[in-house]
């Protein structure tokens, strides 16, 4: 079940403002700064925790942040794969996300499939470790064929469906375009599972897509947020990089509430 309390916020995603700035400042800097611009909430990255044991120490501060100001929403971004490359279930990855979560106070848990397969199963384990939890899962396609195509990811939420456990899905707009998905025809397709939204622009290089601005995106970015459900949080998640960066956030989070006014009747 997708948890409504952060429901029609924006967010950032800390990831835009750089690996390298965020790993020299922390999170809860950016995090602090993302707030004070007007974000409602932010999404942290394990992948850019700062401990040595990858999360302890700066979890904690953030958990003691919390406890002193409630106000701000929180997803948590696990890069640990759902399914093991045999196609297993990776309990521990899940179990570990789960609680990284509960220690940071993030009612929303991001995380790939990774290896799914057809013969794959595991969807009592992840029900009994989400029970009771407070946390949601939400499965988010990322830029590989495994994880991040329309039949792929179909397939997952089907047989989750059928057992039982009908997952929310954290839809990312520029993803699709790295495995040569439509994105417009993927929410078109998704949007009744869809909890959480990374709103990324992308642009093609000669070899490569790379994220961008909303604003500088090749894909239909607008028409793709109107077929996706309004009342869902939004983060950016494209690069944040200037000389005043809060003014810069500023203006990123005010072209992205603007696309959900009621002029567009747009969704997260």
């Amino acid at each position: 079940m997708i948890p409504s309390a952060s429901a029609s916020k924006t967010l950032i995603s800390l990831t835009s403002f750089g690996a390298a700035q965020v790993l020299r400042r922390g999170q809860l800097w950016f995090a602090r700064l993302s707030q004070s611009a007007g974000a409602d909430g932010v999404e942290v990255r394990e992948e850019l925790l700062r401990d040595a044991a990858g999360e302890l120490s700066e979890l904690a501060a953030w958990a003691s942040e919390a406890t002193q100001d409630g106000s701000m929403s929180v997803v948590y971004s696990c890069p640990r794969p759902l399914y093991a490359p045999d196609g297993t279930l990776a309990l521990a990855a899940l179990q570990h996300g789960v609680q990284a979560s509960r220690r940071l106070g993030a009612d929303r848990l991001k995380m790939s499939i990774g290896r799914f397969a057809a013969q794959s199963d595991g969807f009592e384990a992840i029900a009994r470790t989400l029970a009771g939890s407070g946390v949601a899962l939400l499965i988010e396609n990322d830029q590989t064929a495994d994880a991040g195509t329309m039949p792929a990811l179909d397939r997952f939420f089907a047989q989750g469906d059928a057992a039982g456990l009908p997952l929310p899905m954290t839809f990312d707009m520029g993803n699709w375009a790295y495995q040569g998905e439509c994105a417009l025809q993927c929410a078109q397709r998704f949007a009744q599972r869809v909890g959480y939204i990374h709103a990324k622009g992308v642009q093609r290089l000669p070899a490569k897509w790379v994220a961008v601005p909303l604003a500088e995106s090749a894909l239909p970015w607008r028409a793709t947020l109107r077929a996706l459900p309004a009342a869902v949080p939004r983060a950016i998640e494209y690069p944040l990089i200037g000389d005043d960066l809060q003014a810069l956030v500023q203006r990123e989070l005010r072209i992205l509430r603007d696309a959900r006014a009621p002029a567009f009747f747009l969704a997260p």
